[in-house]
């Protein structure tokens, strides 16, 4: 099949559309914890995964005709999408600002990397933690400090009532409890 009726992209912005854009003019707030997974993944990417797809994209292209060889077109896909997220993790890492929670052990106040637990006007209770762009997991009950329920509870002590507006009208919610992680010791 010719090339012309193929849809290949090698733009940089697909993978970035899998995650949140930062804010203009942002930092990239992450912790020393998810730094260290991003960069694991980015040398691991570089120095075990990459290096395997090269070689079985020679080998294939060693087997004559490429054009039906599907290790080789596989192989080129793979190492294509290999290539976006080294670039993708390379950039993030670049304008990451690695932010310790545990400087604030002890505080009553709600910063970056708190885990605070908060009831609505119902007194249904939730515990979140705030943490990176890249490294919030909301099946772990993890947000991004980009959030809007984040961005409301930012800066709020224990006790204080912060407004949440949601689609559904402005929600009431009171700070119950703030914690950090220990400081690590020296």
């Amino acid at each position: 099949m010719s090339k012309a009726f193929t849809k290949e992209s090698d733009s940089d912005d697909e993978d970035e559309l899998a995650l949140p854009a930062l804010p203009t003019g942002g930092k990239n707030y992450i912790t020393p914890q998810g730094y260290a997974r991003l960069r694991n993944e980015l040398l691991d990417l570089i120095d075990n995964e990459r290096p395997k797809v090269v070689e079985v994209v020679h080998w294939a292209a060693s087997n004559g005709d490429r054009s039906e060889n599907g290790d080789y077109l596989y192989g080129k896909k793979r190492l294509r999408e290999i290539d976006r997220r080294i670039r993708f993790l390379t950039r993030r890492l670049e304008i990451a600002e690695v932010t310790d929670p545990s400087v604030h052990h002890g505080s009553d106040q709600v910063f970056f990397g708190a885990t605070v637990t908060y009831a609505d006007a119902d007194g249904e209770e939730q515990t979140i933690t705030i943490r990176g762009i890249d490294e919030a997991n909301s099946a772990a009950g993890e947000v991004s400090w980009i959030a809007p329920i984040a961005r409301a509870l930012l800066r709020a002590r224990v006790g204080d009532e912060v407004r949440l507006p949601t689609p559904a009208g402005v929600r009431d919610l009171e700070v119950l409890e703030v914690r950090y992680p220990a400081p690590a010791a020296a």
